[in-house]
């Protein structure tokens, strides 16, 4: 009987240790985890209400099992996302976009839904000046502020005119802003000339500018409408973009530039293409910058000339101010004539329509 239950015991504690063992090995084994199901957004939708002519549309996207949304908006803009699957968002132009939305559940499955858009843009003028004045005045200084001396201190091009905020070098008078280069020895300059600025007073982000203007004619002169990013002052140049929508070379007539500056292509080395035209120092010609989130492009009496592809990396998706000047010399404007003795760029107009 003693060896019966010693077998018994035996066999009892045999059963309980493989029991035992066969549980501790299953809780080790990683494999009976349950896998999360994959589960895709189901049911989606994409709805896009145009809100007039302002270029606003309102997009509205939902799905089963979406805990977010994605948008490419046709128009070289992608990724933008929205959690809630709403959207709005501003084409600076008329056109027809096709609009694709992905719907992304919480396992990343995703889901996308494509739809076209028709915009039709109608632009508003924000701001101008026409150069009226009654009588003959210096430029308003509502509008209007000036860069004063050689620009040695960081803004210059090594240009050899002494910038005043004299009614000599700048004045409003018969219609037209005339900005007046001269040769006469002022403050250490043998030639003197003027530099307007809005800075301060008036900048904007996108929209469509229009110039009307003639130049001054002269070996050496370089008149430029341009514009710079309000960040100037923090970022330095060419950290915070410059759009020349006009520039001319006396000692290269008729030839005008349309040049961007960024880091990676400045001075130099600037983005830009050049057109030749007809009268540029004897008649107005109207010179057109059209500038949006996605593209920047400058015409001349409103043909285009330079096309730039703008992206959210680039600086100019910020506010920009105008700098309206004549420069003698310099970078660009190379050896001036000693025969010159004075050089005026005419401006008839500046708009600015959004």
């Amino acid at each position: 009987m003693m060896f019966s239950k010693s077998i018994l015991r035996l066999k009892f504690f045999s059963v309980l240790f493989i029991l035992l063992l066969a549980a501790l090995t299953s809780c080790g084994k990683g494999g009976d985890t349950p896998t999360p199901v994959s589960t895709a957004p189901t049911n989606l939708s994409l709805d896009a209400t145009v809100s007039g002519t302002s270029g606003n549309v309102v997009f509205k996207a939902a799905a089963t099992n979406a805990v977010m949304y994605t948008f490419d908006l046709g128009n070289g803009i992608k990724d933008q996302v929205s959690v809630t699957g709403d959207l709005t968002y501003k084409y600076a132009t008329s056109g027809v976009y096709t609009v694709t939305v992905v719907a992304k559940s919480a396992s990343g499955a995703s889901a996308s839904k494509t739809t076209v858009v028709t915009v039709t843009t109608s632009l508003s003028l924000v701001w101008s000046d026409e150069f009226d004045a009654a009588t003959a005045s210096a430029p308003d200084p509502n509008k209007w502020g000036y860069d004063i001396g050689t620009g040695s201190g960081g803004w210059g091009n090594n240009e050899q005119e002494y910038y005043t905020n004299r009614t000599t070098n700048s004045i409003v008078s018969g219609g037209t802003l005339k900005i007046t280069a001269l040769k006469e020895s002022f403050s250490g300059s043998n030639y003197t000339s003027a530099r307007l600025l809005s800075k301060g007073k008036f900048s904007f982000k996108y929209g469509k500018v229009d110039i009307s203007a003639k130049l001054p004619a002269g070996g050496g002169t370089w008149p430029a409408l341009w514009m710079l990013g309000d960040n100037f002052g923090s970022a330095g140049w060419p950290a915070c973009g410059e759009i020349d929508i006009m520039e001319h070379i006396g000692n290269s007539l008729n030839k005008i530039y349309g040049t961007l500056h960024y880091p990676g292509r400045s001075g130099g080395n600037a983005d830009g293409a050049t057109t030749m035209i007809n009268n540029a120092t004897t008649a107005f010609h109207k010179y057109t910058l059209e500038w949006t989130d996605v593209s920047i492009k400058i015409y001349v009496d409103d043909v285009v000339f330079y096309t730039f592809a703008n992206k959210a990396t680039m600086p100019f998706n910020q506010n920009f101010f105008f700098i309206f000047n004549v420069a003698m010399g310099g970078n660009l404007g190379g050896a001036i004539d000693p025969a010159f003795t004075s050089g005026v760029m005419e401006v008839d107009y500046v708009r600015v329509y959004q």
